[in-house]
């Protein structure tokens, strides 16, 4: 086995921020090679990335918006011709946005950014996985998912209404870890295991950045909430911890929780897959 093959190597979508730069550090530390799918820059002062990025332990794949497919398409097809494997994919890429509004498909952007364009991104990358040691998937889901009152694909896809933090965004983070629930049957024939993790309450927010954020929550993040450091660690756990030979899980806290709407997982996993079939491949 040559040096290459003994080392790891992750992907993380959304690497140049909040709990997916602390993430990108970590793993760093221990001498992973990080596969960094962003839209804005790593912090120019960062050294840990700086030197990473010269001694080739991490690959930026810049992206102008993760939700407008013809962008996703032409960053996948080149991670696709430069990047040998991929051991664990962090489908960690989102945000919650201060009103409603829609991708270039014409869903809103939530649902979009953090329940169709994982499964994309695990769909194009599976060859890459199949050939890992450690065919790992994690979904960053939230613990807002609990306050989801109603849910159906209709609503999804075109809310009627909008609710900061726990609206489109608490149930499109439901429908993500619903359809990594109803998928874990269908990926162990890959031996390929995905689960979907609560990374707790970090506080995320960021200069000049217009937040998604009720007034309430925005104060209380800045007063009480673990910086992303937290959030890293319980993805970082939920990818290589105790659980790691469970597929389709829902982790809180460390451990596997219950989700609402069980009874929809299979509706959402075949929305997003003709989504995936329909428009995402024949474009």
């Amino acid at each position: 086995m040559n040096k290459y093959q003994r080392e790891h190597i992750a992907l993380i979508t959304g690497a140049s921020a909040g709990i997916g730069l602390e993430l990108t550090r970590k793993l760093l530390s221990e001498n992973w090679h990080v596969v960094a799918v962003n839209r804005s820059d790593f912090p120019a002062d960062d050294m840990i990335i700086h030197n990473a990025v010269k001694s080739g332990l991490l690959r930026i794949y810049k992206t102008d918006d993760l939700a407008d497919f013809a962008s996703l398409r032409l960053t996948l097809e080149e991670i696709k011709s430069k990047e040998r494997r991929i051991d664990i994919l962090f489908n960690n890429a989102g945000g919650s946005f201060p009103e409603l509004s829609y991708s270039k498909q014409g869903r809103e952007k939530h649902y979009e950014l953090m329940t169709v364009v994982p499964y994309i991104i695990l769909m194009e990358l599976k060859e890459l996985l199949k050939i890992s040691r450690l065919k790992t998937v994690i979904n960053t889901s939230s613990s807002a998912l609990k306050f989801t009152k109603e849910f159906s694909i209709e609503v999804l896809e075109h809310p009627k209404t909008f609710r900061k933090l726990l609206g489109p965004y608490a149930t499109s983070k439901l429908a993500l870890s619903l359809w990594t629930q109803a998928i874990a049957s269908q990926l162990a024939k890959d031996n390929i295991k995905i689960r979907s993790v609560d990374p707790g309450g970090n506080n995320t927010l960021r200069k000049g950045k217009q937040s998604g954020l009720p007034v309430l929550v925005e104060v209380l993040m800045k007063l009480f909430f673990s910086p992303p450091t937290l959030g890293a660690n319980k993805l970082y756990e939920g990818a290589l911890g105790k659980h790691h030979h469970e597929s389709g899980v829902f982790l809180l806290k460390g451990r596997v929780a219950e989700l609402k709407f069980k009874d929809q997982a299979q509706d959402v996993l075949e929305r997003i897959q003709a989504i995936y079939e329909h428009e995402f491949l024949v474009s």
